[in-house]
């Protein structure tokens, strides 16, 4: 590492570590006036919901009162989720076991959903990976790619197109701070090159296109009554940054987010459906904040119309 890259890492935990942890939110929690939501009628869908922030979603979802369909590749972690939501005499959770780094799989969702005709309230586009190594998938893509962003764009898009999503619901986007260093760079996102691969760089890309896509949907779709958030959950202590993080994890560990905190905001999304400025932006601990920290994240030539094209090619589809 360089002098100059030391300095920019050191300049980025400087500045959010305190308001990234559970310091900033205890800090912040203290000024909130009580909150308990009430879901009672709506449905719920959340990917990577059998474990970390998708496990706590789920939960409060069904505390709410709602029903709520977790999707998530293992089928031992959501059996497991089932047996704790009765331990705790819940009702109302639907599973389904689904690969989100695979677009086959995905598709595969789709169509039994399609077929459940179950309309959703809530969308939690929750699934996400930051791999150390390079996976490449049976479909030649590299795996966090699919998994962070284009099997989201793929599901939300197909929801609404069937008319799954509409007037009144919700899509609540999670992405992460490491969006906040690096701009919409389509090219960046799915390096199947070894040399070239480096799992955080990649992932910092994806999150930054959530925020990007979050505005493009926004735009296209308000007008017929959906909600869309993008939200930062904050630095929690899931299992995913136990596995990808563990040097981040064992600095951190006494201060990060449990995952009661780190859900807060994406169940205070859907339960208060506030407003939103035009601009991009990204929820964090209750409140707007800049989608762009630093400056040179605004400065590309890529836009949320060139973005969205360059998914539908990564589909196979032709121009929108």
């Amino acid at each position: 590492m360089t002098w100059q890259q030391l300095k920019k890492v050191l300049a980025f935990y400087g500045r959010f570590t305190l308001s990234f942890t559970q310091v900033g939110y205890l800090a912040r929690r203290a000024f909130w006036p009580k909150f308990a939501p009430d879901f009672r009628g709506q449905h719920w869908l959340v990917t990577g919901g059998s474990g970390g922030l998708g496990r706590q979603m789920v939960l409060e979802a069904l505390r709410g009162g709602a029903t709520v369909l977790a999707a998530a590749r293992s089928e031992s972690k959501l059996a497991e989720l089932r047996a704790e939501v009765t331990a705790a005499g819940l009702t109302g959770l639907e599973t389904e076991c689904c690969d989100f780094t695979s677009t086959a799989d995905t598709e595969r969702l789709i169509e039994r959903l399609v077929a459940r005709g179950q309309r959703f309230d809530a969308l939690m586009n929750n699934v996400g990976v930051l791999n150390d190594d390079l996976i490449v998938t049976s479909e030649g893509r590299e795996a966090s790619f699919v998994s962070n962003l284009l099997s989201h764009y793929q599901l939300t898009e197909a929801l609404i197109a069937k008319q799954l999503l509409g007037k009144g619901s919700v899509v609540v986007n999670v992405t992460s701070g490491g969006g906040y260093n690096v701009p919409l760079m389509t090219g960046t996102m799915n390096v199947t090159d070894p040399k070239r691969y480096n799992g955080t760089v990649a992932y910092g890309f994806h999150k930054r296109a959530q925020m990007v896509l979050n505005q493009y949907w926004r735009t296209t779709y308000g007008a017929i009554g959906i909600d869309f958030f993008v939200m930062h959950p904050g630095w929690a202590d899931t299992a995913g940054v136990q596995r990808s993080l563990p040097r981040f994890r064992k600095i951190l560990k006494s201060i990060l987010r449990d995952a009661e905190s780190g859900a807060d905001t994406a169940i205070w999304l859907v339960a208060k459906r506030p407003s939103q400025p035009e601009e991009e932006l990204v929820w964090f601990d209750r409140a707007v904040r800049t989608a762009h920290v630093y400056p040179h994240t605004r400065t590309t030539r890529e836009t949320p119309q060139s973005l969205v094209a360059w998914l539908e090619a990564e589909l196979g589809r032709g121009p929108r």
